[in-house]
């Protein structure tokens, strides 16, 4: 059982390295962000499209959105309650008209490897 606990310890440890590193990629993401949105609005200030103090509210304003995005998805994308399914059984029989789709759909397929198989033979 002492292997075992080896391979419990390196997949605590795996998963230490891995939170880490996550964290260390967005913290560098979010320095480049703010990086290149300090450039864009140095940009404007230079060419007198905005003030400086204008440029500095910018920046804050899209460093502040770029952190709060990730967090606000989340809770909004998760559902108050379980999601439903739908069971289908086998014994559903499709309508006429999707089995005359469906037969159509799969003479174009045939048709379309035919030709595939034509060109390649005439590229060979």
């Amino acid at each position: 059982m002492a292997g075992f606990g080896d391979i419990v310890q390196k997949a605590f440890y795996l998963g230490v390295g891995i939170a880490s590193y996550a964290g260390e990629k967005a913290g560098s993401t979010l320095v480049e962000l703010r990086g290149q949105a300090q450039k864009l609005v140095d940009e404007l200030v230079a060419r007198g499209e905005i003030t400086a103090e204008e440029a500095q509210k910018l920046v804050n304003d899209m460093v502040e959105r770029a952190q709060k995005a990730p967090g606000e998805s989340n809770t909004k994308s998760r559902p108050t309650e379980p999601r439903r399914i739908e069971i289908l059984s086998d014994d559903d029989q499709p309508t006429n008209s999707e089995a005359q789709q469906a037969e159509e759909m799969r003479r174009q397929v045939d048709a379309l490897r035919e030709e595939l198989e034509n060109l390649k033979q005439k590229k060979q």
